[in-house]
């Protein structure tokens, strides 16, 4: 069975999570797998770009270099990047039958989705030199946590997957930060929590965790604002790259701005039209960002969500720069009853209808998820 054929068999969210499987199946077959200089990140939000700035610096620099994120937006292979380019077609396929041949038939089918592919991943990028490797959920249980690594970038903690990670800010930073197996650096945190559940995993584990502004000085800020003024970026994806420069002067790799030529990773703010921008943030942090890197222009928001997030919340901290909700209609079980949301717009006095066209006279957002972003990509563009 074909390698998309058989990842389709595999549901991509689960209510529950054996946390104790990818562990388990990998000590059987780690002996196998070749371990590149792994680069581990972690945390909330801006994991992606944060990770493939610092992917297409290294690559630039001269050395092979595969980074894996997730989800992806409108093909798989986005979720593999390897010096430069998304995992072909071919090689994909050629890794699924090498990893058939290496699992049992029950282990196979028991990885979840997310774990099966991680393996894909790892197999993908044996040749390389360093792997940047982007966690899906949480930390300390994530299928990423398994393989060694010699540093782990955490971004910016804040509330998210609530029903895995708990309501609490401590409670959810430990669950990430028990990933660390040796060094990491700490992106500045909103959260005072978070620092101090590094500041007790240190001393409990003997860890090396440093915040960004250790590894950043006057000299470095300087390159980050040429680089950022180069790239057109907004401030919380300046700060995506602080901590992929914070990673590079870990590793000892002298950088300089030329190794930064290439944009963000797509959909983090990114306007594909004059009038259209599109984002695949999905919770509070990712909406407060977004505020701050557009207040005080007003947009259509092209929205909907899931019924997990805090959508009454992301409405009200997106009022400020929204001219009236266009909702989007997204085919997944997870999404929110839009009487729900309906509701809330109705509570906040925001106006909506459904979204059906693009009009030259409004500028849009389009924000609420990756599959949000997804929608509206197939919809607009067909």
């Amino acid at each position: 069975m074909r390698v998309e054929e058989y990842l389709n068999l595999k549901p991509l969210y689960y209510e529950e999570i054996d946390y104790s499987r990818m562990p388990r199946v990998y000590e059987k077959i780690k002996s196998l797998f070749s371990t590149p200089k792994t680069v581990h990140i972690i945390g909330t939000n801006g994991k992606g770009t944060t990770g493939r700035f610092l992917a297409e610096a290294i690559f630039s620099m001269g050395y092979s270099v595969g980074h894996y994120t997730s989800p992806h937006i409108l093909e798989f292979n986005e979720r593999i990047w390897i010096n430069g380019l998304n995992v072909a077609d071919k090689e994909l396929e050629a890794a699924h039958i090498k990893l058939q041949g290496i699992l049992t038939k029950d282990d196979a089918s028991s990885l979840s989705y997310f774990e099966y592919t991680t393996f894909l991943a790892m197999l993908l990028f044996c040749d390389c030199e360093y792997v940047v490797m982007e966690a899906g959920l949480g930390g300390e249980h994530d299928a990423t946590a398994v393989f060694p690594k010699i540093l782990t970038l955490v971004t910016p903690i804040a509330h998210d997957h609530e029903a895995f990670l708990g309501s609490e800010i401590a409670q959810i930073a430990a669950t990430k930060l028990n990933a660390i197996q040796n060094s990491a650096i700490l992106a500045t945190q909103q959260y005072d929590e978070v620092y101090e559940v590094a500041d007790r995993l240190c001393s409990k584990k003997s860890l090396n965790i440093e915040k960004v502004d250790t590894f950043i000085d006057d000299i470095d800020r300087e390159k980050i604002d040429e680089i950022s003024k180069k790239l057109s970026l907004v401030s919380y994806l300046k700060q995506n790259l602080s901590l992929s420069i914070a990673a590079l002067k870990f590793l000892g790799l002298k950088y300089d701005s030329g190794n930064f030529q290439k944009p963000q990773l797509f959909a983090r703010l990114t306007k594909i039209a004059k009038n259209i921008t599109i984002d695949v943030g999905h919770n509070v942090l990712a909406a407060k960002s977004i505020v701050e890197a557009l207040l005080g222009n007003k947009y259509v928001v092209i929205y909907n969500s899931y019924k997990d997030k805090n959508y009454k919340e992301i409405l009200e901290i997106l009022a400020p720069i929204t001219l009236h909700v266009e909702i989007i209609a997204i085919d997944d079980k997870r999404v929110a009853d839009i009487k729900n949301i309906k509701t809330v717009l109705t509570n906040l006095k925001i106006e909506y209808r459904q979204f059906k066209e693009i009009k030259p006279e409004y500028n849009y957002l389009v924000f609420g998820s990756f599959s949000v972003v997804e929608r509206f990509l197939r919809e607009y563009y067909e």
